[in-house]
Order: C-alpha cells, then structure tokens, then sequence
C-alpha cells in the first residue's frame, strides 16, 4: 500500500480515533489517505488551534493527541503548540508534511526544516528519510510521547515519500528502543528514607503537580496524603489531583496562590515534592525559597531532580508506582499523628486570618471573581474548564473548585494567550457527555476567534464564557504595580461585539452586564444547544490578589 495508507493504519493501531490539522501541498497524500481511513479528522481553521486542540483532546482524557500540518509555514505554525505541550508534558504526536526529498536543501517552495526549529522543544522528532520508515516512526512516536514524562514527537513526512508503495504488515508489541528505558519503580531505599524523614517531620508539606494528572495517580496520591494529617498544595497545573475543598487542603501555592499555602511552603520542614518542577512561579525568589525545609523530590524525570531546589531525598520514578510504596512504607512506621497538632494550629490562622476574598461591588457592576463563582455554580463544579493565561486564569484557580483530576486544562508553563478556545474543542471531542466551557479572556479570543467556525463547522457544543474588561488585564496590573502605572499598549480598544461575531460563525452569542442576571444567563447558556459565547462585561481594573511579585520571597506576598 502507499506509505500514506500505512500511517493511518498505524494511527488506527494506536487507538486514534480523531486528528486535528489543515490540508496541504505537502501532506496530500496524507489527506488523500484520510479520506478512505476509519478516522475523523477535525478541521482547524489555524495549524497553531489544531496543535492545542489536540493537547486539549490529550489532557482531558489522557490518550495521545494528533495533528497534522503541511511544510513550510503550517509546520512553523505548530512550534507554539510544540512548545506548549513539551512545558507543560502533554502527550502529543504531530505530523508534518515535507518537500520532496530533491527539494531538502534548496529553499524550495513552503520548506521549512522543522525538525531543526523545533529540536529545543520537542521530547523527539523523526525525519522520514526511507518510505518503508513511516508506520515503524509512528508506532516509536506514540510510544515515546506517551511513556517517562509525556511530551510532543514530531514526525516529519517528504511528500514523494509519502506517496511510495511499501510493504505493510502491522506492528504489534512496543517498540524497543535502545537508549530510551525511562524508570518508573522508584528505588525503594530511597522511598523508605522519604518515609521516615515524614514520619519524623513536624511541619511537613506535600506539594503535587501536573505530573500526578499525567500518571493517571490521583487516587494513589489521595490515598498517600490521607495516610495521614498531611497538608497539601498544588501548582495551578496540578488542580484537581487533591479534592478541593477538604480538610487538608491549603490551597494553590505559587504567584497567584493562597497565603495559607505560600506561608506553609515558608515555614515547613520537609516538603514532599510529586511530579512538580519547583519553577519560578513556585519558588519566587530562589534561594530564599523554603529555607527551613528539606525536600524529598519524586519525578518520572531524572533531568527535574535538584535543577531548581537541591533534593535531598531524590526519587526518579511514575507518580502511579511510587506512591503506593510510599504509603505503605509511611504508614508501617506507625507515625504519631499528634506531632502535627502545633502544625495544624498555625495553619488554620492563616486561614482565618488570610482567606481569599475581594470586594463586591455594591451595584450590578461584575467583579471577576464573582463571575467564576457563578460559573462554579452554573455547572454544580460538574464541567471541564479550559482558559488562557492571565487574570482570568489565575481567578479561575483561585475560585474554581476542582475535586477530580483532567478538570481544568490551561497553558501553564508556556502561558500561551488563546490556547482556551481551541483546547475545549479537543476537549469536549475527547469527552463527549462532559460539559466543556472556556473561561476566555478577551485579549485571547481575539488571536483565536477564527475557531468559532471550527466548532460550528463540526458541530462541537462548547460554551464560551468571555470575561470582558477591555484589556490584556494580566499585563495592564503589572504595569500597575510594577511599572509606575504607564500604561502602554494593554487596553484592547474597538474590541468586536462578540455576540453578533458569533453569531456571524452560526454560534448563539449572549451578554450580560448585569451580576445579578449572570447564573440564570450562564446556566441558560449551558443548556441551549450547539456552541455558544456569553460576554461578560467585569470591572475593568480589578488586580488579581493575592501575589507574589516576580523575584520576591513567599513571605512577602502583597494584596
């Protein structure tokens, strides 16, 4: 059969169901291949929306997400999403098309060596240079970013080759791969001296990640921190891990996180760090960071272990294998629970005494905040929630109660502006009967707002929640802050009057203006059918507290 036929047979053997991606001069073969495969291919209407649709697909429901490109600029297209997917370890395969392979070399037509550009930001990438390479190059990408720490692959695909007759007996087995044996077990000398030094901490922390969501370990990490009086926090990428509220919760900790949570992380004395990477928005000014703790550090990736913060407990390993280990090795030491009471006691006066809060407005003007309770309330906590990266984000942790794991989907590493929009659509693809809205700010929407037709195109019913207030808010309250309150280039100007542009692409388009119409119009939004925006109009120039200013120490939160 044609190599082209071969890699959707590949994909298929790999239990895709759906792809994302735009058609081209150089992967028509591909697509020529789509139109007799048992695939569904969601057509974007930007290669850079297609990339994170498939990292939506990938973290709501934690299969590998699929996109395809042509050469030249819609293979350019993709680094961001390349890029997105590697920060925040999302398992990802894109496939792009190439020149002929006469063509390599001589700046032919839309060539583009993306494997170069992209070798940075990708965990591998294969350059088809033999036609007969192409379903034995799928199966190793999908094995790769999907096994270790998750990550994008790139396979990049010459058109003639793409074309070339081979012989095609499907692959079965995983492919072996010298050199690539990532350790999953965890090493168990080093579990059981974490167990110990727990059971001998007298202000300990566990702080999760989004690698916790990736291994699929919530349930272990649950069952771990409920061996005990464990406090515990997450980073923004790891909401949903822990139930949120619960009696052992602290909060999110990091810039915008609680002070409860910041202020423990201060003044613990270990801290048990799972599948996080201690990255700047964590750790604020480094080496004033925890200065009290020691830190036992359990990651799938050796390359995280002591780069941020030294680990004296180091642990490479799955979230989903060690955390069984160390729950059974904690709870044999038979630890004095009542050796955390001093602990607890100081914790819950920074919860009284630090709750978050903001103002309400004593009219019917919208205060941010109080538009992601409503959305709370609208969908009973019961809906997956993707944003883009900014105030609303960060309001959305704050205020959104995540009690399961692959929830809530944002750009958290890269901080990529209108990932939102077309993550939802891979969402609610992915997941079907799960009611997927996208908390958008309007300085995201607007780079994406191509996506409308995407969504009506396929008939993808997800509910866009626009907070409105006219600015790239996240910038402009830094410029507040930090730069002296000149104000360059943040308010939006002649924004669209999004409802009629919706309706422009077949949505139904929505407003309100007013707080005390909002939940009745949110909820009437979720139950009408097909896509839908509702534009919410917030207070313009409402700063997103608490923070931790860039390069500060935890200590030194403001608002």
């Amino acid at each position: 059969m044609r190599a082209a036929d071969a890699l959707c047979e590949a994909l298929k053997a790999e239990g895709v169901e759906h792809v994302f991606g735009i058609p081209g001069g150089a992967n028509l073969p591909t697509y020529d291949a789509l139109y007799d495969a048992d695939l569904v291919h969601i057509q974007a209407r930007h290669e850079q929306c297609a990339g994170h649709a498939a990292e939506g697909y990938a973290k709501a429901s934690g299969r590998v997400g699929v996109a395809m490109a042509t050469s030249g600029p819609g293979a350019t297209n993709l680094v961001t999403p390349i890029a997105d997917a590697m920060m925040d370890s999302v398992p990802t395969v894109f496939v792009t098309g190439q020149v002929r392979t006469d063509l390599i070399g001589t700046d032919g037509f839309q060539e583009a060596d993306v494997t170069g550009i992209t070798l940075p930001v990708v965990k591998h990438s294969l350059l088809v240079t033999d036609p007969r390479q192409i379903p034995d190059y799928i199966h190793e990408a999908f094995h790769i970013a999907s096994t270790g720490r998750p990550g994008p692959v790139l396979v990049d695909v010459p058109q003639d080759l793409s074309r070339a007759e081979i012989d095609y007996t499907p692959i079965e087995g995983t492919p072996e791969l010298p050199g690539y044996k990532p350790p999953t077990e965890g090493n168990i000398k080093q579990i059981r001296i974490a167990a110990k030094a727990l059971a001998n901490a007298r202000r300990p922390v566990i702080y999760g990640g989004g690698g916790i969501v990736n291994a699929d370990a919530s349930e272990e990490f649950r069952e771990f921190c409920s061996s005990d009086r464990l406090p515990v926090t997450l980073t923004v990428m790891g909401l949903g891990a822990f139930p949120a509220p619960h009696e052992q919760w602290l909060g999110m900790l990091g810039m915008h996180g609680t002070r409860t949570a910041n202020y423990a992380m201060d003044e613990a004395d270990l801290i048990v760090c799972v599948g996080a990477r201690f990255d700047d928005r964590i750790t604020g000014k480094l080496s004033e960071f925890a200065p009290r703790a020691k830190f036992v550090h359990i990651d799938v990736d050796p390359a995280e272990i002591s780069k941020n913060v030294p680990a004296h407990i180091p642990i490479v390993g799955d979230a989903a294998d060690v955390l069984p280990k160390m729950t059974r090795e904690y709870r044999a030491l038979n630890p004095d629970s009542s050796r955390l009471e001093e602990w607890w006691k100081r914790i819950r006066d920074w919860q009284t005494t630090y709750p978050l809060r903001y103002e309400d407005s004593p009219d019917s003007e919208i205060k941010p905040q109080f538009m992601v309770e409503a959305m709370y309330e609208a969908t009973d906590g019961d809906a997956i929630i993707t944003s883009d990266v900014g105030q609303h984000q960060m309001w959305a942790a704050q205020y959104y109660h995540f009690t399961e794991p692959r929830r809530w989907l944002n750009s958290g590493g890269l901080g990529t502006m209108g990932f939102g929009l077309p993550a939802a659509i891979g969402a609610k693809v992915a997941r079907p009967d799960d009611t997927v809205v996208c908390l958008a700010g309007d300085g995201s929407l607007v780079m994406v707002c191509q996506e409308f037709a995407t969504a009506a195109f396929h008939n993808i019913p997800v509910k866009v929640f626009l907070m409105n207030n006219g600015h790239f808010g996240m910038v402009r309250q830094w410029q507040e802050l930090f730069w002296d309150e000149r104000y360059k280039s943040v308010e939006m100007g002649p924004s669209p009057n999004w409802p009629k542009l919706a309706e422009a692409f077949g949505w139904t388009g929505m407003q309100c203006t007013d707080k005390s119409q909002l939940r009745e119009s949110m909820q009437t939004a979720l139950e009408t059918d097909g896509p839908v925006l509702l534009d919410v109009h917030v207070t313009k120039d409402e700063n997103c507290f608490p923070m931790i200013p860039a390069g500060a120490a935890a200590r030194d939160m403001v608002g």
